[in-house]
C-alpha cells in the first residue's frame, strides 16, 4: 500500500505492547466456544477454560522464554502458584476481549491482513513482498498461511479495542511538570561509611560456635548425588541427514510445486493522490480532474507534478514513484487500472477509498518462474525433510520399543538407526541447560530414580523436544555425601566472624544515627555528593530509596541504611536544589512514558470492569492440581 497509509497501520500494531496478553495461543473459534470439560480452571459467564487449554498455555509461555533467554531459561520459573495464576489471568483476560470485540462487531477487512503481511520484513527480499519467503517463514514456525491470517486478523481486531481503550487516557501537563520536577531535583549528601572490616578484631567467637553451625546446617555442605551416563538421540534432523533426494524425486516435487516458484508479473507505477478525506468527494474529484487535464497537456511533467499536487506524503517527493509491486499489493481500483495500461500509459481519474488516484505506469516485469537448476538446492532439501518426517514418524515407536526390550545396552539401538551412544560428564538430579539433551527433568528423574541407580537399565525414550527422543541408562553413580567439618572449618569461622561484624556494625550505626537525630554531629563527613533520581551513581542502590524519603525541613536531616555484607552507612543531607529544566526532547520522552504508565492503567481497569460484566470464576484447586500434571 502507499507508505503512509502502511506506516499509519504498523504504529498500531504497537498498541497491544501495553497489556502482557498474547493472542496467539487459539484461533478465534476457541476463544468463545465451551469445551464442555468438566475440568474446568476458570470460567468467563458461559466460557470454559479447562486444564488442556491451560497446559497448552503455559507450555507456549515456556517455549517462548527458553527461545529468549536460551541456556538461562529455568523450567522452574513456572512451577509457583504465582506464575500459573499470572498465565490464567492472561487466557482470561484474551477471552475477555474477544468475547468484548464479538459483542462490539468488530471486523478487519481482508485489504488490511494483506497491508500488514506486505509490510512486515521478515516476508520480503529485496524490500519486497516475497511469496515464497512468506510460506518459508510460516512453514519454519508450524504455521500455514490461513492460519497465520486468522491469528493476525484475530490481533487486528482486538486492536481495535485494546487501542481505543489505550488512546482514552490522558496525562495532564500539571502531572508531567510534577513528575518532571521529582525527577530532576538535586540533593547534596555527605556519608559516612561504617565497614565491616573495621569490625572483625572485635568479634570473638564462641568454643564450638564452628562445629554447631556445621551440625545446625549440614545440608548446605552436602555434595549432591552425581551420574555420569550414556545415551542416544533420534531426531528428525539427524535422520535427515541420512537421506537422500533421486533426481526424479526432486523434478517430481518441481513440478508439483511450479506455482511457488513462479514470479508473477509486477508493475511500476507512479500517482499523483488528491485526499477526499481532505477536500470532501465532489472537490478531490474536481482538482483531480484540473491535475489530470495539467498531465495530459505535457506528460513529461508527471513527477513534478506529483511533487506539487500529491497528498501522499510516502511517494510525492519521489515523483510519485511506488516501485514494482505485484496483484494483492494495492486496493482494487487502483491495481486493476495499473494492470490494464500499457507501459508509459497514463490513466483516468481512479477512485479509492483514499481518494483520487492519476496513474502513470512506467515499468513491467513479466511473469517468469525460476528454472529447476536454479531451486535444486532448495528442493533437495524439502525432499530430505519429508523423507526424515516420514523415516522419524516410522523409527519413534521402533527406537521406544527397542531401548525398552534391549534395556541392558543402547548399542542396539545405535546400530540400528546409525546412531551415536554419547558419553556425559557427571551430571546432578537438576536440569542444567548446558548439558543438552540431557537437560531435561523427566529423563534426570527416570535416571536418578531407585531403579535406575540399581539396575542400570536404558530409560524409557523421552521425548525432550518435537520430533526428539532420548533413550540414556546410568554407568556411574556418587551418592550425596557430606563434606567433612575439618575441611570446612576456617570457611565456616570466616563466615560466622564476617557475621558478627556485620552485626556490630549495624548495631553501631543504628547507635550513632539516634545520636545525630539528637543533634550531636561529631563524625567526619565526606564532601557533598549530588544526586537526582535520574542520576544516583555516586551512592549505594540500598542507600537511594532513604534518601529521597528523608524530610527536607529542617536541614540537615540523617538517616542510616544497612548494606549486607559490608556494614553500614550514615547519610546527612545537606542541601536540596530544583534540577534544571529539561529539554524539549528529554520532556517528550518523559510525556510518553507517562502516557504509556495512564494507557496501562486504563486497560487494567477496562479489564477489571470486563472481569465484573462477565462474571469470571477461577477454581483455584483446579489450577492448583496442574502441578501434577507435567
Amino acid at each position: 500500500m502507499f507508505d503512509a497509509v502502511r506506516n499509519n497501520r504498523m504504529i498500531t500494531q504497537a498498541i497491544l505492547g501495553l497489556i502482557a496478553i498474547t493472542f496467539a495461543f487459539f484461533g478465534l473459534e476457541s476463544y468463545v466456544r465451551n469445551s464442555g470439560s468438566a475440568d474446568t480452571v476458570a470460567k468467563i459467564g458461559d466460557v470454559k477454560i479447562d486444564q488442556q487449554q491451560f497446559q497448552q498455555a503455559l507450555r507456549e509461555q515456556q517455549e517462548r522464554l527458553r527461545t529468549q533467554l536460551g541456556g538461562q531459561f529455568d523450567a522452574k520459573l513456572f512451577d509457583t502458584p504465582e506464575a500459573r495464576k499470572a498465565i490464567l489471568d492472561d487466557l482470561i483476560n484474551q477471552r475477555l476481549l474477544m468475547l468484548e470485540a464479538n459483542k462490539r462487531r468488530l471486523f478487519v477487512s481482508d485489504d488490511a491482513v494483506r497491508h500488514i503481511i506486505l509490510g512486515i520484513e521478515a516476508f520480503q527480499v529485496d524490500g519486497q513482498f516475497s511469496n515464497e519467503r512468506y510460506e518459508a517463514a510460516l512453514r519454519g514456525q508450524g504455521m500455514t498461511p490461513a492460519g497465520f491470517e486468522a491469528q493476525l486478523r484475530q490481533d487486528l481486531t482486538l486492536q481495535q479495542l485494546v487501542g481505543a481503550v489505550a488512546r482514552s487516557s490522558i496525562t495532564a501537563n500539571t502531572v508531567l511538570d510534577r513528575v518532571l520536577a521529582l525527577q530532576t531535583e538535586q540533593r547534596d549528601v555527605s556519608e559516612v561509611r561504617l565497614a565491616l572490616e573495621d569490625y572483625l578484631g572485635k568479634v570473638k567467637l564462641a568454643d564450638g560456635a564452628a562445629k554447631k553451625y556445621y551440625e545446625e546446617n549440614s545440608e548446605q555442605f552436602r555434595l549432591p548425588e552425581q551420574a555420569m551416563v550414556e545415551y542416544v538421540v533420534l531426531s528428525m534432523e539427524t535422520l535427515g541427514g541420512q537421506m537422500t533426494a533421486s533426481e526424479d524425486e526432486i523434478k517430481a516435487w518441481y513440478d508439483s510445486h511450479r506455482a511457488q516458484f513462479e514470479r508473477p508479473e509486477e508493475r511500476r507505477a507512479s500517482h499523483i493522490l488528491i485526499a477526499s478525506e481532505k477536500l470532501g468527494i465532489d472537490k478531490a474529484r474536481t482538482k483531480a480532474e484540473e491535475v489530470l487535464a495539467e498531465v495530459r497537456k505535457n506528460p513529461g511533467s508527471f513527477a513534478e507534478l506529483a511533487r506539487k499536487y500529491s497528498d501522499d506524503p510516502g511517494s510525492a517527493g519521489k515523483g510519485g514513484d511506488l516501485d514494482f509491486f505485484g496483484r494483492g499489493m494495492m486496493v482494487k481500483p487502483f491495481e486493476d487500472a495499473a494492470f490494464s495500461l500499457g507501459e508509459g500509459e497514463i490513466s483516468d481519474v481512479v477512485q479509492s477509498d483514499f481518494g483520487f488516484h492519476i496513474i502513470k505506469l512506467t515499468g513491467i516485469h513479466a511473469a517468469k518462474i525460476k528454472p529447476l537448476a536454479e531451486v535444486r538446492g532448495q528442493i533437495e532439501a524439502e525432499v530430505k525433510k519429508a523423507a526424515a518426517a516420514r523415516k522419524f514418524a516410522e523409527a519413534a515407536e521402533t527406537f521406544s520399543n527397542t531401548v525398552y526390550e534391549q534395556a541392558d545396552s543402547l548399542a542396539p539401538v545405535a546400530e540400528m538407526f546409525n546412531l551415536k551412544v554419547a558419553r556425559s560428564g557427571w551430571l546432578g538430579r537438576q536440569a542444567d541447560p548446558t548439558n543438552g539433551p540431557l537437560a531435561n527433568e523427566k529423563l534426570l528423574a527416570t535416571l536418578f530414580s531407585e531403579d535406575s541407580i540399581k539396575n542400570r537399565r536404558n530409560t524409557e525414550a523421552v521425548e525432550i523436544a518435537p520430533n526428539t527422543l532420548v533413550a540414556a541408562r546410568l554407568v556411574d553413580y556418587k551418592p550425596a555425601t557430606l563434606q567433612p567439618f575439618e575441611g570446612l572449618q576456617a570457611s565456616i569461622e570466616t563466615l560466622l566472624r564476617r557475621q558478627e561484624a556485620q552485626a556490630l556494625a549495624v548495631k553501631d550505626g543504628e547507635a550513632r544515627l539516634e545520636a545525630l537525630q539528637k543533634g550531636e554531629d561529631k563524625l567526619s563527613w565526606s564532601a557533598g555528593k549530588v544526586v537526582s533520581r535520574m542520576d544516583t551513581r555516586q551512592i549505594s542502590p540500598l542507600a537511594v530509596p532513604v534518601i529521597f524519603r528523608m524530610n527536607t525541613e529542617p536541614l540537615p536531616a540523617f538517616a542510616g541504611v544497612e548494606l549486607p555484607g559490608a556494614g553500614y552507612a550514615l547519610y546527612r543531607l545537606n542541601r536540596v536544589e530544583a534540577g534544571a529544566t529539561v529539554d524539549a526532547a528529554s520532556r517528550k520522552a518523559a510525556q510518553g512514558q507517562l502516557a504509556n504508565l495512564a494507557a496501562q492503567e486504563e486497560i487494567r481497569l477496562y479489564l477489571a470492569a470486563l472481569r465484573e460484566r462477565y462474571k469470571v470464576q477461577i477454581n483455584l484447586g483446579a489450577l492448583e492440581s496442574q502441578a501434577g500434571r507435567e
